[in-house]
């Protein structure tokens, strides 16, 4: 048996291990079709965020789908008042964002559906930590939706999703931002700055919380919290190689989930691994009157990774634009005393190594620097606002440099008319970002993408305007082009790999605080 066990795939060891685990826990396997109608995604979008769906049509003529979520279709298929405990080791259907693929990704989870008091909320948490714990052991973050909910309460209802991204980004000078547009009294954003950036224990973070929080709402939640790490640490259910942390930027659709929520981070990975929460809105939106509480797991590409010898995981990797603004950012570390002097050389490097301070700088094209940071092989990347909109990676935003700045504008030659018989003609090296500002405005357009001297297109009549990066506005004056309007401002980003925030706490936090004593 042993031989038969070694000749499986990493994360085949692992599904079979955690398969074991869950049944004798008492959950039951269930089986998925491996498509469902398409209408029961459409109608549920948030809870899947929004996943695009592949589709077809069946023999008799119905839109089907190939399932992007396994959740829904077990929800789907319990009826009223039934009570479900299973666990499922299923394919799932993604779009990649980056690369325009669709991936097959094995994943592997288990559901409680039925009275869901404090014993099965502990039960799942616990097998949540055993399941990372399997994988090789990480960090499992927990969460609220009613110390969310207090948060959004404090901004209008409009701007509840901008509240939401900057929770999720960590993004302290977006939510300031927010607040301060939304007069939202100077005390409060204070604390949110606080609270969105919590790190340290759960023991830490949760005294730091408490004495931040005010709202009945978020204090009760934040209590809710504190029993159930209570009770698992008494209960000696937390594994050795597990710590379990308070982080309020695990953000779910509050249509959907009512309570706790949580996510995993194994210490190989780069990304979250395991997705969970408390969604008895869900049922209810399928008029079933049971709760709800369960939990997905990436199985891809775990174990196969090796762990990094210590030394190596001493160091901080920074990302940085090749050009000028490197230049600017090693200088801005220099000057923290975060870096040693004279590191970077005069020549065709791209990697350079700083012993003393334990730092590594690799340079990169600065519209890859993101792409670095969001798969981990980069800790920390400083990248512009214009392109973090343009690519949205899935990154932590935690501060602004307050260098490079510049904004995102409409521009045309002087002499512009728009003629409204027919499409704007837009050139732009920013097509998504375009994409979005027309769409809001209502505007139909003909997008034009160039790599080059966007200035250009309307001077030979490519384009009636461009959208593109105005810094002095002197190149535009010099080629008789005025701005029409402004997009959006822009500076350089320090953004984070997600692990880096989890796995190399002591390191970052000493690094941010340095950097912002120098802005």
């Amino acid at each position: 048996m042993d031989n038969l066990f070694s000749v499986l795939k990493p994360e085949e060891q692992i599904a079979l291990q955690l398969r074991n685990l869950y049944q004798q826990r008492g959950f039951q396997l269930y089986h998925l079709s491996s498509f469902e109608e398409y209408e029961l995604y459409s109608q549920n979008k948030k809870f899947i965020n929004e996943a695009e769906v592949i589709t077809f049509t069946g023999g008799d003529g119905r839109i089907m789908a190939l399932k992007p979520d396994v959740t829904l279709s077990i929800v789907k298929n319990t009826p009223p008042g039934e009570s479900r405990k299973v666990y499922y080791y299923e394919d799932v259907y993604r779009h990649d964002r980056q690369n325009g693929e669709y991936l097959r990704i094995h994943q592997t989870g288990l559901e409680y559906i039925g009275e869901i008091n404090q014993k099965e909320e502990l039960d799942v948490l616990y097998l949540a930590l055993e399941s990372l714990s399997v994988a090789g052991g990480g960090v499992l973050d927990l969460s609220h939706m009613g110390v969310l909910k207090a948060i959004c309460q404090l901004f209008p209802c409009e701007e509840h999703e901008n509240v939401i991204k900057a929770l999720q980004q960590k993004s302290p000078h977006i939510l300031r931002k927010l607040g301060e547009e939304c007069e939202v009294p100077e005390e409060k954003i204070r604390l949110l700055e606080d609270l969105i950036t919590l790190t340290g224990s759960f023991d830490q973070a949760y005294e730091k919380a408490a004495a931040l929080l005010k709202n009945p709402i978020a204090l009760n939640a934040l209590e809710k919290l504190r029993v159930l790490h209570d009770l698992l640490k008494e209960q000696g259910r937390i594994p050795e190689n597990m710590k379990i942390r308070l982080d309020f930027s695990i953000v779910n659709d509050a249509d959907y989930y009512s309570g706790l929520l949580f996510q995993g981070f194994v210490k190989k990975g780069k990304q979250a691994v395991l997705f969970g929460g408390r969604y008895d809105r869900l049922l209810r939106k399928q008029d079933k009157d049971q709760g709800g509480i369960g939990f997905g797991m990436h199985l891809n590409n775990l174990g196969r990774s090796q762990e990094l010898p210590e030394e190596e995981s001493e160091y901080l990797c920074f990302a940085l634009p090749k050009g000028r603004m490197a230049d600017i950012v090693y200088q801005l570390l220099v000057k923290a005393g975060l870096a040693s002097d004279n590191i970077f050389e005069d020549n065709r490097k791209l990697i350079f190594v700083d012993e003393e301070k334990k730092l590594k700088f690799f340079l990169v094209k600065p519209s890859d620097v993101a792409i670095y940071v969001e798969h981990g092989v980069a800790d920390i990347g400083v990248i512009g606002k214009d392109v973090l909109d343009e690519s949205r990676p899935d990154v932590l935003e935690l501060m602004d440099l307050k260098m490079g700045k510049c904004k995102m504008a409409v521009a045309a030659h002087k002499n512009f008319l728009q003629d409204n018989t027919r499409k704007l003609r837009v050139a732009t090296k920013y097509p998504n970002t375009t994409r979005r500002y027309f769409s809001r405005l209502g505007q139909a357009v003909e997008l034009i993408q160039l790599h080059g001297s966007i200035e250009l297109a309307p001077l030979l009549d490519l384009s009636d305007v461009i959208v593109d990066i105005v810094e002095t506005g002197t190149t535009l004056r010099e080629n008789d082009l005025i701005v029409l309007k402004d997009i959006a401002p822009s500076s350089a980003r320090l953004v984070v790999n997600h692990s880096t925030w989890r796995f190399k706490e002591e390191m970052l936090q000493t690094l941010l605080k340095k950097v912002k004593e120098q802005l």
